[in-house]
């Protein structure tokens, strides 16, 4: 059976996905260019991501979107167990957001140029002026009214295990006193995990868990930490125990 549909995804999954995603990404530069990037640039990567997922066989497992309002902006939090994180947010949260994500995937052909005009947020710490500016459009994000998404471990776990959240995200929550939104993912680390990029996809299960938003009580440093704190404790918590 691991053949069959290891043959499937070089055949029929392989060459239908990279279609797809060289189509998403021109239909988005396109659709932004011509004034739309608020619709455009976030329902066709949701299609995409849906598709990616279908196509690829996943069970996909989704709770608790009834905690979010339609209209509020949100900052979500999310761990990072591999690359299909990105197709299980965009594709099931059922929220418009921007990502903020490594600098480096605007090299990407097409995908990169078109998270740009989407008005996705790279990251960049190479100088304190880069820095202010990855700030200055977050910032920009949130007071338009939407939302952003952020993988505060900064980077893909290399053993499943949940890693140390960096504050730079409940830092803007805070500034703004916009909630946090706490989101487990789990199964991708079996699915595609860094260690192996280059490898085939296997079967299993993803789930994604959205979590009651945690308001803002105060404002400044002890009221960060603490939202920091409870952010990665409940994500931490809704994990497999060999992922703690």
């Amino acid at each position: 059976m691991k053949w069959i549909y290891r043959l499937y995804q070089l055949v029929i999954a392989l060459p239908l996905l990279l279609i797809a995603t060289l189509l998403t990404s021109i239909v988005t530069i396109v659709g932004c260019m011509a004034g739309g990037g608020k619709w455009w640039g976030y329902y066709p990567s949701v299609v995409w991501s849906k598709l990616v997922c279908r196509l690829l066989l996943l069970p996909i497992h989704v709770e608790g979107c009834e905690f979010i309002k339609r209209g509020q902006s949100y900052v979500f939090v999310a761990n990072h167990q591999g690359a299909m994180d990105i197709f299980l947010m965009f594709g099931y949260l059922g929220h418009q957001f921007r990502w903020m994500m490594k600098r480096s995937l605007v090299s990407i052909p097409f995908v990169g140029y078109a998270c740009r005009r989407a008005h996705h947020i790279f990251v960049d710490h190479r100088s304190p002026s880069a820095t202010a500016e990855t700030i200055r459009a977050a910032r920009f994000v949130l007071e338009q009214g939407m939302s952003l998404a952020v993988f505060p471990e900064g980077t893909r776990t290399r053993t499943g295990r949940i890693g140390k959240f960096h504050r730079g995200a409940f830092l803007l929550a805070d500034e703004l006193q916009i909630p946090i939104v706490p989101v487990t993912i789990d199964g991708s680390y079996e699915v595609l995990p860094r260690t192996h990029d280059i490898d085939f996809v296997h079967r299993h299960p993803l789930r994604l868990i959205i979590h009651q938003p945690i308001e803002p009580e105060g404002q400044g440093r002890e009221d960060i930490n603490q939202r920091t704190q409870q952010a990665y404790d409940i994500i931490r918590q809704s994990l497999p125990e060999r992922y703690r």
